[in-house]
């Protein structure tokens, strides 16, 4: 039973997920490269159930960690601080922050199995990745809603992902087995289920200030698990950082 979240990035996705998890009544410790004084507002926000510390001392807190920081910074996180635990991998490849990273080109292995292989002792599940901050927050709904959406996750270890399939139920979404960390592509940049599926249609003609708001004020739309498990299965991969999406017909 997860109790405490250990967040390693507490960035947008990290933020919205200790948001929610304080919401769901579990304790969280925040932390991010720049020291744990810099969190001291978003702390402030959350209450008496979330504190700021290192990325050491947050990998060794959480019953669950959360990785959500950039992938070409992966090879930062402790190898030995976070063995033996399970691990949820929120990154993904983009080539124009990232820079290309060996390994990736030519399909050789996902980013998920890039990470697990540097966390060789750990277990880590693919999750919260194919959703962006605003509607992951916005979109949790209790469990047996009609309107809940489901996400995808995979990972190589079956009770790594029932712990992380818990969480999501507590953090207020289904979870769709996508299979091992090779097929964790399925939920990457460019594919059907990334994104765009929890988001309404933008209006034409939006100028920059409309735009932003129009993204934080718009709900998301509901995307149950049938759904997730159709646009994942359609999934075609190509290349890293941009799978190409497989269209009806094709």
């Amino acid at each position: 039973m997860t109790k405490t979240l250990g967040l390693i990035g507490s960035g947008m996705i990290g933020g919205a997920l200790a948001r929610l998890a304080v919401a769901a009544g579990l304790d969280v410790v925040l932390s991010n490269s720049r020291g744990p004084e810099t969190l001291a507002d978003l702390v402030g926000e959350l209450g008496d159930r979330a504190r700021a510390a290192t990325p050491a001392e947050a990998a060794r807190a959480g019953d669950l960690v959360v990785a959500t920081i950039p992938l070409h910074a992966y090879a930062r996180l402790s190898a030995a601080d976070l063995a033996g635990r399970t691990v949820i991998d929120t990154m993904n490849h983009y080539p124009e922050r990232d820079g290309r990273l060996a390994g990736l080109d030519g399909a050789e292995l996902t980013t998920s199995a890039l990470v697990q292989r540097h966390l060789a002792d750990s277990y880590v599940v693919k999750a919260f990745n194919n959703i962006d901050f605003r509607r992951l927050f916005t979109s949790a709904r209790p469990a047996g809603a009609a309107d809940r959406s489901a996400l995808p996750i995979a990972g190589d270890h079956a009770t790594a992902k029932e712990e992380v399939t818990r969480l999501l139920d507590a953090l207020g979404y289904d979870a769709v087995d996508i299979g091992p960390l090779a097929d964790s592509w399925r939920s990457e940049p460019g594919t059907p289920v990334y994104v765009q599926p929890y988001m309404a249609e933008r209006p034409a003609g939006l100028g920059q200030e409309e735009a932003g708001r129009w993204f934080f004020e718009t709900p998301g739309v509901p995307v149950p698990a049938a759904r997730v498990r159709e646009l994942t299965d359609s999934a075609v991969r190509g290349d890293a950082g941009g799978s190409r999406m497989a269209l009806s017909g094709d």
